[in-house]
């Protein structure tokens, strides 16, 4: 049979991650094609910090969360030690997590993933007055523009296509492409009726205070102060089933002060933008295999989104397994064929 064609569905993180796994587990055994209606800068993932610290999925098994992570982890640290790290804007980050309440404190399961982790010490904690407990610890931080421009090109070097459209409905693919991997984000609720999937509504602000060289998270994760190559990232809300992609005023105040009370010299912050992006949130990422059928035709999907807040800390992984389920699908379509033909 001729090599089945793929199309990946949505431009933004996960989708060009996936679309480049693909390309690169299943080499010279598809066709693969790349459609969105956006494409960076005008993605939820330009808008995302990029920081792998990551959120905990509650109907995921922690095992395979956290395998998901150290294989992004480990993607993204070879990267961050090749000469492309500047282009990829990857980079490690040293800082703390702090925490007002000891029994906040606990460690979190990928703490053996990212480098050096430990409790912050007496003297560390001055820094923070109104907090009792940390934990300081060095990452990867992903400047998420050059970061997707740099996917895009690898995409094109291994052959996949790239186009603007808009889906509306999968099923529309099926007479051009034998499999569609669905990595829409936000845009899966309306695309496959995913009523499980909801907005989780993000504002940041993104300024220049090249002096800050340390990440703070506050424990909850709600406050943040994360700095890039060239600019500081500071958050953030968490705003469940708001679709107000505006900036709100008294939200960017509450911000900015929020932060400053954490690193004071943020005050002397200059170039302030405002950012949002609805995070695609469900009680676990959907990730499997799925079959379409209509009128006796039948369209193999792969399911890849609702990764919420934690896309960049698990992006790799769980394109890895997006990639290996498009494995077993170019399988099954060659040996149904091979039966026709018996």
């Amino acid at each position: 049979m001729a090599a089945p064609r793929v199309a990946v569905v949505g431009a933004g993180l996960i989708g060009l991650s996936t679309a480049l796994r693909i390309a690169e587990v299943n080499p010279n055994c598809c066709s693969i094609t790349l459609l969105s209606e956006q494409f960076s800068p005008n993605t939820t993932s330009d808008v995302a910090a990029g920081m792998l610290i990551p959120h905990t999925y509650p109907d995921t098994p922690i095992h395979v969360q956290k395998q998901w992570f150290k294989e992004t982890f480990t993607y993204l640290f070879a990267i961050s030690n090749s000469n492309e790290a500047s282009e990829t804007g990857i980079h490690l980050v040293s800082g703390w997590q702090i925490f007002k309440n000891p029994s906040e404190a606990e460690v979190p399961f990928w703490s053996d993933i990212v480098l050096g982790f430990r409790p912050m010490s007496a003297a560390e904690l001055q820094k923070f007055p109104h907090h009792s407990h940390g934990q300081a610890f060095t990452t990867l931080k992903c400047d998420c523009p050059p970061y997707l421009l740099w996917l895009e090109k690898r995409l094109k070097a291994n052959g996949v296509q790239i186009h603007t459209r808009k889906v509306a409905d999968l099923w529309e693919l099926h007479s051009e492409y034998d499999i569609v991997v669905n990595c829409a984000g936000i845009g899966a609720r309306q695309l496959v009726g995913d009523q499980q999937l909801f907005p989780i509504r993000g504002q940041v602000l993104k300024v220049h205070a090249p002096w800050v060289k340390n990440f703070i998270r506050d424990g909850d994760g709600l406050t943040y102060i994360y700095p890039g190559i060239d600019s500081v990232t500071l958050g953030g809300t968490r705003e469940k089933e708001s679709w107000r992609l505006s900036p709100d005023p008294g939200t960017t105040k509450d911000i900015f002060d929020r932060c400053c009370s954490l690193e004071p010299s943020l005050q002397r912050a200059q170039d302030i933008r405002v950012k949002v992006g609805l995070r695609p949130s469900r009680s676990c990422v959907r990730l499997q295999r799925e079959v379409l059928s209509q009128g006796g035709a039948k369209l193999l999907v792969v399911h890849n989104y609702g990764h919420g807040s934690g896309g960049f800390s698990v992006h790799r992984g769980t394109a890895e397994e997006a990639a290996h389920l498009v494995g077993e699908c170019i399988a099954a379509l060659q040996g149904s064929s091979s039966r026709a033909k018996l």
